[in-house]
C-alpha cells in the first residue's frame, strides 16, 4: 500500500477536522475525543455540505447544513437518512498521519 503523509495528529483538534486537498477532491480528516482518526470525502451525500465543518461526536459527524449524521467508520448516513461518502484509509504512526493512495484512487472512480 502506498501512503501519503498528511501531517501530525496534533494538527487536528480533539473532536475536530482538517481538510486535505488531493487531485481527486477534498478529504476531511477527523480526530475523535478518543484520539481515533478517520478520513472521508468532504461532502455530505445529501446536499454536498462540508462535513469537515460539522460537529464530531463519538465516531460520527453531523453535517452543518441539514444535520445529517454520517458514520466516520463506514461513510454511511445514520438514522432514517440514506446515502454515503467514501472512506479513506488512515495510518497513525506515533502521531504522524498518512492516507492510503489506493483509497484515493478508488474514491475518484
Amino acid at each position: 500500500m502506498n501512503w501519503i503523509a498528511i501531517g501530525d495528529i496534533s494538527d487536528i483538534p480533539l473532536r475536530g477536522a482538517r481538510c486535505v486537498k488531493t487531485p481527486q477532491g477534498k478529504i476531511a480528516v477527523f480526530r475523535t475525543a478518543e484520539n481515533e482518526v478517520f478520513a472521508i470525502e468532504d461532502h455530505c451525500p445529501h446536499k454536498g455540505g462540508p462535513l469537515s465543518q460539522g460537529i464530531v461526536h463519538a465516531k460520527s459527524v453531523t453535517c452543518p447544513l441539514h444535520n445529517w449524521v454520517i458514520s466516520l467508520e463506514t461513510g454511511k448516513a445514520l438514522g432514517a437518512d440514506e446515502g454515503e461518502v467514501r472512506t479513506i484509509q488512515v495510518l497513525n504512526e506515533d502521531g504522524r498521519l498518512f492516507i492510503a493512495l489506493e483509497s484515493l484512487m478508488m474514491a475518484a472512480e
